[in-house]
């Protein structure tokens, strides 16, 4: 297939609207535009540079932590839940009660990214585990009645109040099992040359429009590109994910997708998808070696801590995976008493490696502040 010539699909009439019937695109595919090249030339030597530094990091699977943390926390709030970053990382009991239902929904991706990236150790990329991964995200959350793990049986639409006003209206559920296969197909299919992140572009598209469960669809479109990165072997640590780029240019995103539809203007998305690739992966590699470099400093800080140093970086082992926490947990996860794990902190706080952020004399919580901000840009 000819990018240049690629006919997206056409509208089907259903009882009293019309439906889009996407084109399959488990075929090969081919461009005349010299931009395409540079540009995939430039993704793939980012996300090459990503991945041996992931695989140098001492540790990097604590700092990937906080990586799927800020993913789940973006890709959901492109979604519309109102969670920020410093909200993800606390325990519910510290959330405003009227805060934790987007509080748990953020949890649930972050639970489902870390059981999807588990499960690719002894299942390939595939419908099944997209299933299962969507039925961790919907469990007990606000789209926990449509039909979590499953594909849609029913019609659903994007914008709009109802499928005569919809923005859009994906193919009927009558189409959607056999768009699916031909997307998991196209995954695997080693019979046609096409380049990874290109295929990855063509699916993520096709993903959305598709549309295939009745809730979750962007967020599980999303973590679908770090699925299939991992999945191939282009990173061999899930530590590249896009939502932050698309949240940054949202109406770009939005626009890049719909275009490909209404104006079968397919290289306009692949231009956009390679250009986040190569910005996310480049800044993602800034900030491992940002936290390698504030790594070694509070190290050394804490040498002046004599005794307590050994018990100082035991914890701040932890505050890499989820650098907020309260005098309490910080005693319960060294197993030393209150009193030890303040004196602890307090010391901490001297170093100006923790702040205390709630103002409280009471029920405090304290913030690895210099490691925090490195995922707030």
């Amino acid at each position: 297939m000819q990018v240049e010539q690629f006919v997206s699909g056409h509208w089907l009439q259903q009882y009293q609207y019309k439906s889009f019937s996407p084109a399959p695109i488990n075929c090969e595919w081919q461009w005349l535009d010299p931009q395409l090249n540079t540009l995939l030339e430039r993704a793939s030597r980012s996300l090459a540079e990503l991945n041996a530094l992931s695989l140098m990091v001492p540790d990097v699977d604590l700092f990937i932590r906080m990586h799927i943390a800020k993913e789940a926390n973006t890709s959901s709030r492109i979604e519309g839940t109102q969670t920020q970053m410093d909200e993800a990382i606390m325990r519910r009991e510290q959330v405003a009660p009227e805060k934790r239902d987007d509080w748990q929904e953020v949890q649930n991706y972050i639970e489902a990214i870390n059981t999807a990236v588990s499960d690719l150790e002894h299942l390939p990329l595939s419908i099944r585990l997209l299933k299962q991964t969507h039925a961790v995200l919907m469990q007990g959350v606000r789209g926990a009645h449509k039909l979590p793990g499953e594909f849609r049986s029913s019609q659903n639409w994007i914008g709009g109040s109802n499928l005569n006003n919809a923005v859009f209206v994906p193919p009927h559920p009558d189409q959607v099992a056999e768009l699916m296969g031909d997307l998991e197909k196209f995954w695997h299919n080693e019979q046609i040359l096409v380049p990874d992140l290109i295929r990855i572009a063509l699916s993520h598209y096709q993903f959305e429009t598709i549309h295939p469960f009745l809730d979750g669809n962007g967020r599980i479109g999303r973590l679908l590109i770090t699925l299939y990165l991992v999945d191939k072997g282009l990173l061999h640590k899930p530590a590249l994910y896009l939502s932050d780029f698309f949240e940054r240019n949202r109406g770009a995103y939005y626009d890049a997708l719909t275009v490909v539809r209404s104006s079968n203007d397919l290289l306009h998305w692949l231009r956009f998808f390679l250009t986040a690739v190569a910005e996310t992966a480049t800044s993602s590699k800034n900030t491992f070696m940002e936290i390698m470099a504030l790594r070694q400093g509070v190290e050394h800080q804490i040498l002046a801590l004599g005794g307590r140093a050994e018990n100082a970086k035991r914890l701040l082992l932890y505050l890499y995976q989820r650098p907020m926490l309260s005098v309490n947990e910080a005693a319960e996860h060294l197993g030393v008493t209150h009193q030890s794990a303040n004196i602890l902190i307090r010391k901490l706080e001297e170093l100006g490696v923790l702040v205390e952020t709630t103002g409280y004399g009471r029920n405090r919580l304290f913030l690895f502040e210099r490691y925090f901000r490195l995922f707030m840009r």
